[in-house]
């Protein structure tokens, strides 16, 4: 099979495109023919090496969709359309960024659809990452207010059309006003300018603060999310947007205010079941659910497509069609 493979950490230029065996699957796994995958800022950190814990070479990619070549178990019969995503895929062993793939079956989520493999390849990750922001990070309830924070992001548009169907009110930063119409029409009822400081911007309309902020641009602006949050409110930083992973000089005393909540969410294939997935799927598929797309690529393009994350140009989940 071909696959693009990292061996070294670089430039988009650091993929090869190698011919490799085809992987067999194993007890426990599922080996899938890959369609197409979404790319995700997680693989462009393991390229421009910054994941630490991945070991090169390695195939990246920790989603794609495509159909069951084999399971061992025979719980999933050759030809049945998947997702498969997280569990390790292309950080602990090599993931989608391949022809076929060999996946644990805890991260193999069967669809019934019918939807384009293009269209499709946007959905697993992202909806299971917005799926478990909200409801695992955040713990979300009916009525809330939600403050989501790089809302022109892909996870932050999707996070958006999610988040009113669960009955939040919501608002949406973004630090290009041209983007506020594109915020409004994916769901959000107020659109920020977001200077790097919101706080008093979003304490002039909640004087007393939000209940729930979803941080998807990350340290950079974290510390500023925290002062938006009111007194038993949760932050949730889910994305790294602004590229820095730490926070230097971090005093919990002095940075958390009095009973606001800090976690993270990186989340995984179980926090999502496979009916909630076939839920959004469905959703989808009928357009009641809006997904933002980005350009679309075929296999061989993987580093031009890598270049257009670079240059932050994606506007949109960007999918690469293998075949």
């Amino acid at each position: 099979m071909k696959a693009w493979r990292l061996h070294r950490p670089g430039g988009p230029d650091a993929f090869v495109l190698e011919d490799l065996p085809r992987p067999e699957p194993a007890a426990g796994e599922v080996l899938v023919e890959v369609r197409a995958f979404g790319l995700n800022r997680s693989e462009w950190f393991t390229r421009i090496g910054q994941s630490p814990t991945v070991a090169l070479p390695r195939v990246l990619g920790i989603e794609c969709v495509g159909t069951v070549v084999r399971d061992p178990s025979g719980a999933l019969a050759p030809g049945q359309r998947v997702a498969a995503m997280m569990g390790g895929m292309g950080r602990q062993f090599d993931g989608s960024y391949a022809e076929y793939t060999s996946v644990p079956s805890s991260s193999v989520f069967p669809l019934d659809t019918e939807l384009p493999w293009e269209v499709l390849g946007a959905l697993p990750e992202m909806l299971q990452t917005c799926h478990g922001s909200l409801h695992v990070g955040l713990d979300v309830q009916p009525g809330e207010t939600l403050l989501v924070r790089g809302g022109t992001s892909s996870i932050g548009l999707a996070t958006l059309a999610m988040a009113r169907r669960a009955g939040l009110r919501v608002i949406a930063t973004t630090r290009t006003d041209a983007k506020a119409d594109v915020l409004r029409a994916a769901g959000a009822d107020e659109v920020v300018h977001d200077t790097g400081l919101v706080a008093a911007r979003v304490r002039q309309t909640h004087p007393g603060g939000v209940d729930r902020v979803l941080e998807l641009i990350g340290t950079t602006t974290l510390l500023d999310s925290l002062r938006c949050a009111r007194p038993g409110g949760v932050v949730c930083m889910t994305g790294i947007l602004g590229g820095a992973w730490e926070l230097p000089s971090f005093r919990p005393m002095g940075h958390i205010p009095t009973a606001v909540r800090l976690t993270s969410y990186s989340g995984g294939a179980g926090d999502i079941s496979r009916e909630q997935l076939q839920r959004y799927v469905s959703m989808v598929e009928r357009g009641e659910l809006e997904i933002r797309r980005g350009p679309m690529w075929g296999f061989d393009q993987l580093p031009v497509a890598h270049q257009a994350m670079d240059e932050n140009r994606a506007n949109g989940k960007m999918v690469v069609v293998v075949r």
